[in-house]
């Protein structure tokens, strides 16, 4: 008789043990720990740790960190002003803010990210049915030779730009110039019945560019709806330890049959070097200064040291392309100084996330408790203890409540959108943090949910979960009516 060992069952075994308990750091493991659901946690309604503000109104996401070095507030306060900096054209007679577009989306960081929030898909507002400031439509192509696949799969190109248009559409521009396009929304409406009788009606967002003034689109286009993120607690993400990142992915992969989310891999343009994405709806930022400099490129056309051009023209727009540039050698021979980058940086990296509300109420306990069991902590990960940082006390070594882990999931067909971005597939999207949902409307004047804002509320956007979150959604389905309630009151508290 053999007694033989199946060491590959146990190795899985001891690598469980390890991760689970191992660092105190990524506390993921509170998913299959037994959790008193009878009363809060500790700390749990201190989203932020320290830092965490108290506040319930339009101006939530707007505070700092409120533990940030009382010498550092002027800082805080400069980069605000320059966030909300509305960029002009050049020349003009305030040279320290010329150099608008040509093209551009918004002429403010503000005017997309309102009140630091969440942006909104076009006709949320009744007044304003053709508002498209705060929402991007990303474009892209798949590789169309050898090149382009090597360039793909090396990291070096996040997508394949369209010929003519680019990596997005911008439909603004500057006097003289035509934008690229308008952009039509329609949507097709279809109910969910759930099991306790419940009747749910969806939209699904159907995007066209329309009015195309330099050339049609190439013939494989795929376009993206982007609404734009809110603000809050980026300096705290970006503060992870990128290991507890990982070991999310690593423990969903040896733990769970349905959830296998996977980190970001991506170019960082800045360090000129592979690295990981934390920031974007893909993941395909590795840093705030990244996405920052990348955002004041392509949605205002401002330059900066790691995009010095002047123009954010593609090689067929040739009257952009010789549009005056507001470059200054007073400003490091670009539009946007690194001395104004790095304050703008600042005041990203220490916005606060407001306090939860009503942690221990009946109803939250018991919809953290379904929250649980319906799988929903796999990928929403309660939270982290963030790195030590010596220079900045701030964000150094806090309990944070984000409630993501950070990685790409495969999210289904119905929220596909066909636009690879470096790693992410177009079925891809990075988990969304939870922390600040609740205060959206009180923000934003709405409840516009997921990547292109189709999701009306709470439920509509748990319903549009499906790949890896099908098994979670599908028993969320199931649900009494009391229970979603409990449910979404929790996520609401958030």
């Amino acid at each position: 008789m053999s007694f033989g060992y199946n060491y590959n069952f146990i190795f899985k075994i001891l690598v469980v043990f390890i991760l689970s308990y191992s660092s105190f750091n990524n506390i993921f493991a509170d998913s299959f720990l037994e959790i008193d659901f009878t009363r809060a946690e500790p700390h749990e309604a201190l989203s932020a740790g320290d830092g965490t503000v108290y506040i319930d109104n339009k101006n939530s996401f707007s505070l700092p960190l409120k533990n940030i070095d009382i010498n550092k507030k002027i800082d805080f306060f400069v980069g605000n002003s320059l966030f909300r900096r509305n960029w002009v054209a050049a020349p003009s007679i305030k040279m320290s803010s010329d150099g608008l577009g040509p093209f551009f989306n918004g002429s403010s960081c503000e005017s997309c990210h309102i009140n630091d929030g969440r942006g909104h898909p076009p006709g949320t507002f009744i007044n304003n049915n053709d508002d498209t400031t705060s929402i991007v439509l990303a474009i892209g192509i798949p590789p169309q030779n050898e090149f382009q696949n090597a360039q793909i799969s090396s990291l070096r190109l996040k997508l394949i730009p369209d010929p003519t248009y680019g990596s997005q559409i911008n439909d603004n521009s500057i006097e003289g110039i035509l934008p690229e396009g308008s952009i039509k929304l329609e949507y097709q409406y279809f109910p969910i019945l759930l099991d306790n009788g419940q009747l749910v009606t969806l939209r699904k967002p159907n995007y066209t560019i329309e009015n195309l003034n330099y050339g049609p689109l190439h013939s494989e286009i795929r376009i993206s709806a982007r609404v734009a993120q809110p603000m809050i607690g980026l300096g705290l993400i970006e503060q992870i330890d990128i290991s507890d990142v990982i070991a999310n992915e690593s423990k969903q992969n040896i733990h769970l049959s349905s959830i296998s989310g996977k980190v970001s891999h991506v170019w960082d343009d800045r360090l000129n070097k592979k690295s990981y994405g934390l920031f974007g709806w893909k993941a395909s930022q590795p840093s705030i200064i990244n996405q920052t400099v990348d955002a004041l490129h392509h949605d205002m056309g401002l330059s900066s040291s790691l995009y010095p051009n002047g123009n954010n023209c593609s090689e067929k727009q040739h009257k952009c392309k010789s549009m005056e540039t507001g470059n200054s050698p007073n400003q490091n021979n670009v539009e946007v100084s690194d001395e104004q980058i790095n304050l703008i940086i600042f005041y990203q990296k220490h916005l606060s996330v407001p306090a939860r509300r009503n942690v221990d109420g009946l109803n939250i306990l018991s919809g953290k408790k379904i929250f649980f069991e319906s799988g929903c902590a796999s990928c929403h990960v309660q939270k982290y203890k963030t790195k030590f940082n010596a220079n900045d006390k701030s964000v150094s070594e806090q309990l944070i409540w984000p409630y993501s882990d950070f990685l790409l999931h495969d999210m289904g067909e119905g929220l596909a959108d066909d636009l690879s971005e470096y790693t992410a597939s177009g079925r891809e999207w990075r988990t969304t943090p939870l922390w600040g949902i609740g205060l959206t409307e009180a923000v934003n004047g709405h409840t516009a949910l997921l990547h292109d804002g189709r999701a009306r509320n709470i439920l509509e956007a748990i319903l549009w979960h499906g790949g890896e979150s099908k098994s979670s959604r599908d028993k969320i389905i199931k649900l009494s009516i009391k229970e979603i309630s409990q449910l979404v009151d929790f996520i609401e508290s958030l």
